[in-house]
C-alpha cells in the first residue's frame, strides 16, 4: 500500500509501509537540493541526527526549463541518494508561491506576464514596494485568479507525480507532498486589479456561504462576528464584512492549491500537505501572506481544499505551544515542516511526538544546528525576547540523541498514537501539574530543583508497553514515581539503555541512589517496572 493518512484509534495518522509512522524529519535550505552533488554533506547530516525523513524542494524552474519539457535528474538523483541513506522524503513542490512570491516559477512564465498575469497590490502595477519595517522590498507575484497559471502550475505537478510514481512507487522513498510553499499574498489583503475588482464585488457562491454560516464554533472569534453578522448572501463585503478581502483571497488560493493537488493525486495519491507564514500578533492580512492556511481561515481551506490533507504551521515564534494547540485544535493532525534550531529544538520534537502525537517535526537548516545564529536566524527565532533557551543555539550530539532515539523507538511509540498510553510534559509548557498517569503508575516531573538552577528546556516522554512497564525520556528534569490507581506502588527494575533494531538494550542496572533521586540533566531512556500492592 502507499502512503496514506488513515484514522487510528481516533486520530489522523500517517502510515507508511502500512504502519503508522512519525517522521523525525529535517528540512534543508531552499537551494541544497538543487545540487545532489552539494546534498551529500546534508544526508551525512541527518544520518548522524537521527532523522528518518527530510523535506526537500522540488522546484518549477528546474523541473520544466521550457514549456512542455521537463527534467526530472533532479528528483530522481535526490531519490537514489535517500535509499542510500535509506531515508524518507518529503518533496515540497515550489510552484506558483514560495513565501508569498514567484521566485521558482520558470523563466517562460516570468517572462510572459500578459498570459501569466501578477498579482496586483497597487492598482494597475505588476510590481510593487511593500513596507517591512524600515525597509522597502520589491514586490511581484502570480495572481490567484490567473487559471492560465494554474492550469501550467497543475500539468508540471501531474508530470512529477506521475514519474514518481513510476520510478519509486515500489520502494517508497517519497511519502508525501507538500503543494507550494507559504501561499498567499503580501502588501494587501486582496488582489486589486480590475478582474479582482469585479470578483471581489460579484456575489459569493451560495454554498460556500452555507459551509461558512455552519462552521462558526471552531472559527477565530473576529472571523466568526464577521460571519454570523454578515448577510446569508450577496457579494463578499456583504457576506464577510471586515475579514471579506482575507477570505476572498483565501477561497481562491485554496481552491487554485487544490486543483493543483488534484491533477497530482490523479497520478500518484501521496499525502499532501500545505504550509504556512504564521501571522503575528497585532499583523493584519498582507504583513502576513493574506489566503494562506493560517489558523483564522482553516474552514476556508477545508471547504476549497479537500485534497490538501493537513494544514501546517512554521513556526518561529517564540509562542509554539500555543501555535500547536491551535492548529491541533478539534483533534487536526499536526505536522511542523519548518522549526527554529534554538535549544528547544530537541525537546519540542520529543514534546510534539509524545503530547501532540504529531505526524512529524523538522527543523528548517537542521544543518545548521549547533551552528551559531545568522543575524537572520536571531530575528526569527526571537533571540530579543527574555528567554535563554531562545538566544542558545540547539547542541549537535544532544539533538542527534533524541533524533536516533525517537527514529529507534518507532515500533514502541508509533502504534500508541492515539492512545492515554503515550503522554509528555515540558518545561516551555509551564502546567503546574507535569504528570504523566498511565493507570497503576503515575510521574510527576519537576522542571525545577531546590538547590541548583535548571535550564527552562526539560522535557520527559512516557510510553506505558505493559500494566507494569513503561519506557521513559527524560532530560533537564526530575521524575517522581507514586501510585496511580493502587494503593502503592515500587520499583522493581530500572534500567538506562537504548533500542536497535527494535529490541531493547540494556545498559547500566540502576538502583540505589540512581533510583531514589532520578535527577537527569542529560538525555536518557528509562525502563521502568514497577509492582502495586494494597495494605492487607
Amino acid at each position: 500500500m502507499i502512503p496514506e493518512i488513515r484514522t487510528y484509534n481516533g486520530r489522523k495518522v500517517l502510515f507508511v509501509n502500512d504502519a503508522p509512522f512519525y517522521a523525525v524529519a529535517g528540512e534543508v535550505h531552499n537551494s541544497d537540493a538543487s545540487s545532489p552533488e552539494y546534498m551529500e554533506q546534508i544526508w551525512k547530516a541527518a544520518d548522524e541526527l537521527g532523522m528518518n525523513t527530510v523535506l526537500l524542494p522540488v522546484t518549477w524552474e528546474l523541473l520544466e526549463p521550457e514549456e512542455g519539457v521537463f527534467d526530472f535528474s533532479v528528483p530522481d538523483a535526490l531519490i537514489r541518494q535517500a535509499g542510500e541513506w535509506k531515508k524518507k522524503i518529503i518533496f515540497l513542490w515550489f510552484g506558483s508561491w514560495k513565501n508569498a512570491e514567484m521566485m521558482y516559477a520558470p523563466a517562460w512564465v516570468k517572462k510572459d506576464r500578459k498570459r501569466f498575469r501578477r498579482a496586483q497590490i497597487t492598482k494597475g502595477k505588476d510590481k510593487s514596494v511593500r513596507d517591512v519595517g524600515p525597509a522597502k522590498i520589491p514586490y511581484y507575484s502570480l495572481s490567484y485568479l490567473c487559471e492560465e497559471t494554474r492550469n501550467a502550475d497543475a500539468r508540471a505537478f501531474a508530470e512529477l507525480m506521475a514519474h514518481i510514481r513510476e520510478t519509486d512507487g515500489k520502494e517508497q522513498t517519497v511519502i508525501g507532498v507538500q503543494v507550494e510553499n507559504e501561499t498567499g499574498l503580501l502588501g494587501n489583503a486582496r488582489e486589486v486589479s480590475d478582474e479582482a475588482d469585479q470578483a471581489f464585488a460579484s456575489e459569493v457562491p451560495e454554498d460556500f456561504v452555507k459551509y461558512m454560516k455552519t462552521h462558526t464554533d471552531t472559527m477565530k472569534e473576529d472571523v466568526r462576528r464577521e460571519v454570523e453578522h454578515g448577510a446569508d448572501r450577496g457579494t463578499w463585503q456583504e457576506v464577510f464584512g471586515a475579514v471579506a478581502e482575507e477570505i476572498f483571497s483565501a477561497y481562491y488560493i485554496s481552491g487554485y492549491v487544490n486543483y493543483v493537488a488534484e491533477q497530482g493525486k490523479k497520478e500518484y495519491p501521496l499525502p499532501m500537505f500545505a504550509n504556512c507564514w504564521l501571522v503575528h500578533k497585532g499583523d493584519a492580512p498582507g504583513k502576513y501572506p493574506s489566503g494562506g492556511p493560517v489558523s483564522r481561515v482553516h474552514e476556508v481551506w477545508r471547504f476549497c481544499a479537500p485534497e490538501i490533507q493537513v494544514l501546517c504551521p512554521d513556526i518561529y515564534v517564540p509562542e509554539f505551544m500555543e501555535v500547536c494547540d491551535d492548529y491541533s485544535r478539534d483533534g487536526a493532525p499536526l505536522f511542523i515542516p519548518e522549526a527554529a534550531t534554538h535549544s528547544y529544538a530537541a525537546p519540542r520534537l520529543a514534546y510534539c511526538i509524545g503530547h501532540y502525537h504529531a505526524m512529524g517535526y523538522s527543523p528548517f537548516g537542521f544543518d545548521d544546528i549547533g551552528k551559531p545564529f545568522t543575524m537572520i536566524q536571531g530575528y526569527l527565532f526571537g533571540v530579543d525576547v527574555n528567554d535563554p533557551a531562545l538566544k542558545t543555539p540547539q547542541n549537535y550530539e544532544e539533538y542527534a540523541w533524541f533524533g536516533r532515539t525517537l527514529t529507534s523507538m518507532m515500533p514502541v511509540i508509533a502504534p500508541k498514537y492515539g492512545t492515554e498510553d503515550l503522554q509528555a510534559v515540558c518545561a516551555e509548557k509551564k502546567e503546574e501539574n507535569n504528570t504523566l498517569n498511565f493507570g497503576k503508575l503515575k510521574i510527576t516531573v519537576s522542571f525545577k530543583h531546590p538547590l541548583m538552577e535548571m535550564p527552562g528546556n526539560g522535557v520527559a516522554l512516557g510510553v506505558k508497553t505493559a500494566e507494569d512497564e513503561i519506557f521513559l525520556i527524560g532530560y533537564n528534569c526530575i521524575p517522581m514515581l507514586a501510585a496511580g490507581d493502587a494503593e502503592h506502588m515500587d520499583i522493581l527494575e530500572l534500567e538506562e539503555g537504548e533500542f536497535r533494531d527494535g529490541k531493547w538494550i540494556r545498559g547500566r542496572r540502576l538502583n540505589g541512589d540512581e533510583a531514589a533521586a532520578m535527577q537527569i540533566t542529560s538525555p536518557r531512556l528509562l525502563r521502568i517496572k514497577v509492582y502495586t500492592y494494597c495494605d492487607e
